[in-house]
């Protein structure tokens, strides 16, 4: 138990006639409207809400800190241009050889649950501060393909398939490079993001990729393989009466 914390966050309740009724407060900020309803305005502390999750930075950071390559960290939400949020981890190493983003994510993994790793690491040389010495959140670099930290070099696309799911997926995470290689979910991907990804995918290649299959072959490349096998069986179950259909459909748009 933690007296002082529950006495800062269950307040006595000056509304109830009874001395041991309490109040919680919650951290949001509100105001009461004209017609009695009250208008969310925002938090007065860092907490963030992602996927329906509340999530507290600073203790993504301390856990962060403790890895024994990071001398500081910080860490936030970030909407990228097509305005999907993601938790971006600014990272300051001990060294110029800053860590992988898969080594990061499995130390945070042994002390966070999965809702709080990552999608999105940026390297620094230094936090930025405010001439007043705190961090200066302004300053903070948006995370681009410069900054971006990487586990491998980008590799090049090895396919019609490929280059094409490469741009689906650039445009989905707002304009980021994407190599065959390239982990959807370690470029900031998330499951509802991946139900958009499934989505653009039956419109740009007319197959269906389940949910499981992202998660089981999350790169360009296994994505790649599985939408190519996808078309091959759904050409091989077409009738010859359905070929001749598609065959003079197809005419008739190119006249």
């Amino acid at each position: 138990m933690a007296p002082e914390l529950t006495a800062e966050r269950f307040l006595p309740d000056s509304f109830n006639g009874d001395p041991d009724a309490r109040l919680y407060r919650t951290g949001d900020v509100g105001r009461r409207l004209p017609d009695g309803q009250i208008a969310f305005m925002g938090r007065i502390d860092d907490q963030i809400k992602m996927m329906g999750h509340r999530i507290e930075p600073q203790e993504i950071i301390t856990a962060l800190n403790r890895h024994s390559a990071v001398e500081a960290s910080f860490v936030c939400a970030c909407s990228d241009p097509s305005g999907n949020r993601r938790l971006v981890a600014y990272i300051v190493p001990h060294t110029p050889a800053c860590p992988k983003p898969a080594d990061l994510r499995n130390f945070l993994s042994n002390h966070l649950p999965a809702h709080m790793l990552p999608s999105t690491f940026v390297q620094l040389t230094r936090l930025p501060v405010s001439a007043h010495g705190k961090l200066d959140r302004a300053a903070l670099p948006a995370p681009t393909i410069e900054n971006i930290l990487r586990d491998d070099p980008v590799e090049a696309l090895q396919s019609p398939i490929e280059e094409h799911l490469a741009v689906v997926l650039s445009r989905l995470l707002g304009g980021t490079q994407v190599g065959t290689a390239d982990n959807f979910f370690t470029l900031g991907g998330h499951s509802l993001m991946g139900a958009q990804l499934i989505a653009r995918i039956r419109e740009n290649f007319g197959v269906e990729l389940s949910l499981r299959t992202l998660f089981e072959e999350p790169t360009v490349r296994g994505m790649s393989a599985e939408i190519e096998k996808l078309i091959h069986a759904r050409l091989a179950a077409i009738t010859d009466d359905e070929a001749v259909r598609m065959l003079a459909s197809s005419q008739q748009e190119g006249v």
